[in-house]
């Protein structure tokens, strides 16, 4: 059987917006998905909803189809997106009222049943500890996707499924998989795994990007998988477009917000361990040895709340006695917030040294003292805050000025994850024609367990060493989970790995990463990516709503551990 050619055109709400043009006039495809939600954006479509209930979806996707729907019906290609969001049904409606309008006979299904809003806002159940939940949604597996498709679908329409199901659902209902399937699922999750942010397999936001060509990643192609019948794929992209796909970009994109050896799904546990990546070509890398295992009995629950109110100023710090300065505003504005009852329930102050001495330019003499407040209530963070910080103005440390003033105080939302037996959520494929389709779990399932530590290499020979930066011999990509960050990194040889696997302990990453001192690291262990995947529990707080630091997201944190500094051998250098 020919392999199924599964492209992405999307990894974010707001990616490129031509990239679905792109992607069906770049070559052949028979699927191309689009994936439009990440944790934040759930509590965005949310608070849309909240404002007009016959939103909730990401309504892009209208305006990118606008454009390529009569493309894709004359090409064959079937679109599967989780665009839906909050709102799967009435995306699907908008859909169909856009092609009437193109005169553009079409058969769009959707999925739905992820929504756990009103169990878990309501109580008694699983939500109790949980009050003021904005939405719930759980993470769906690929079946519905793959009833729709079976039934004779062009376009799907999901809500929250995990973003592999993008791949499983269209691979199981090309080659008739069963659920119980599992290698082969867990190879079609590990290719969904790797389209699912888009141009990130294709070189985008990859750390060892100075070792190609100047403008070479410039404009990355969106990647595409060629996935076979057994589950095996070729990760690729097409002909004549900008990015690399290697071992490298396709091993940063695995390691991207995952954990340990293995990865849950509702449609299968897939073993990342058992991943075996070989450069076939150029921008072609084989994905093969993938084993599954049956899910677990519970699916993961996304939930998203209102977590009070926040506000911000920063202070900027110029030229001598930095430290004094900030001291003195610091004393001038935590007086001025008055008493402890009416003072914000939370307080933080960072001072960020971005001044140089002797500097040339005013911008480099000066450095950031930023102060975020938050709230239950919006009045301790509002009007009172911004005004003791505005009166400051001419009262204060020589060369006193903010960043911008501050406001009335906003919103921050927190994300929380949670779990419920797999037959609470109403998974269903609604067809094109109405009917309606209950799509119920497979019959088997495990509980999972901690992988047992692989068998580590021999230790590198003795020989001479250099003290210099980590990203000299590894990559590194780091992302959020809720309130945990995660850093996968990764080398290319074993004389590299015999070391970093030693070197690169929990105990020395806490001390190379010091904000991370005092926190649960987990780190795994994967030898046949010649990588390590640290999870660091809570750094991020409440998530990235939540701004609990200055990168919320984790985006740098890898980089920042590729910049530390240890002893590194000599021959690896």
């Amino acid at each position: 059987m020919r392999p199924l050619r599964i492209g992405n055109a999307s990894g974010f709400y707001g990616d490129r917006f031509d990239a679905l043009r792109e992607m069906l006039t770049g070559g052949p495809l028979d699927v191309v998905t689009g994936d439009y939600l990440a944790e934040l954006t759930m509590l965005i479509l949310g608070r849309d909803r909240l404002k007009n209930p016959a939103g909730g979806y990401a309504r892009t996707f209208l305006g990118q189809l606008e454009e390529c729907l009569g493309l894709a019906q004359e090409r064959g290609v079937k679109i599967v997106t989780n665009a839906g969001g909050l709102n799967p049904a009435g995306l699907a409606d908008a859909v169909r009222a856009l092609a009437d309008r193109l005169g553009i006979s079409v058969r769009v299904a959707h999925v739905e049943g992820d929504d756990l809003t009103a169990s878990f806002s309501q109580g008694p159940g699983p939500g109790e500890s949980s009050p003021g939940v904005l939405a719930a949604h759980a993470y769906l597996g690929g079946q519905g996707i793959a009833a729709c498709l079976r039934e004779g679908a062009d376009i799907v329409v999901t809500g929250r499924v995990t973003d592999a199901a993008l791949v499983t659902g269209p691979a199981a209902a090309h080659f008739g998989w069963g659920p119980e399937e599992y290698d082969r699922l867990a190879g079609a999750v590990v290719a969904g795994h790797v389209l699912e942010c888009g141009t990130q397999a294709t070189g985008g936001n990859y750390a060892l990007f100075t070792e190609h060509p100047a403008g070479l990643l410039s404009r990355p192609g969106f990647p595409l998988a060629e996935l076979h019948e057994d589950g095996s794929s070729v990760i690729t992209k097409h002909e004549g477009t900008g990015g690399v796909v290697d071992i490298g970009t396709v091993t940063a994109q695995l390691l991207y917000e995952t954990a340990g050896a293995r990865y849950l799904g509702p449609d299968v546990t897939a073993r990342l361990d058992t991943v075996r990546l070989t450069q076939e070509g150029p921008d072609r890398v084989r994905v093969e040895g993938v084993r599954g295992e049956a899910p677990p009995p519970t699916l993961k629950v996304g939930l998203n709340r209102l977590g009070g109110f926040r506000n911000e100023v920063t202070f900027v710090l110029t030229g001598l006695d930095i430290e004094a300065k900030a001291a003195f505003v610091r004393g001038q504005l935590e007086a001025a917030l008055g008493a402890a009852e009416s003072r914000p329930a939370e307080v933080r102050w960072d001072l960020v040294r971005t001044d140089r001495p002797d500097a040339p330019t005013e911008e480099t003499a000066s450095a950031l003292l930023r102060l975020v407040v938050r709230d239950p209530g919006q009045e301790a963070v509002g009007r009172a805050f911004s005004a003791a910080a505005v009166e400051l103005a001419l009262a204060s440390y020589p060369g006193f000025q903010v960043t911008a003033p501050p406001g009335k105080g906003a919103p921050y939302g927190v994300f929380e994850a949670a779990r419920v037996d797999r037959d609470v959520p109403r998974h269903t494929a609604v067809l094109h024609d109405g009917r309606r389709i209950p799509v119920h779990p497979g019959p088997g399932s495990r509980v999972p367990e901690e992988v047992p530590q692989p068998p580590l290499p021999g230790p590198p020979p003795p020989g001479p060493v250099r003290r210099a930066p980590l990203g000299l011999v590894a990559g590194a990509r780091s992302g959020d989970k809720g309130g945990d960050a995660n850093v996968g990194v990764w080398v290319r040889t074993d004389p590299a790995w015999r070391w970093l696997v030693r070197e690169l302990t929990a105990d020395r990453f806490r001390a190379l990463l010091p904000e991370t001192a005092g926190l649960p690291v987990v780190r795994h262990v994967l030898p046949n990516l010649r990588a390590l995947n640290f999870v660091v529990e809570g750094l991020l707080g409440e998530g990235v709503a939540a701004q609990h630091r200055f990168d919320p997201q984790a985006k740098g944190l890898g980089e920042w551990l590729r910049a530390r500094h240890l002893d590194i051998p000599e021959e690896l250098l």
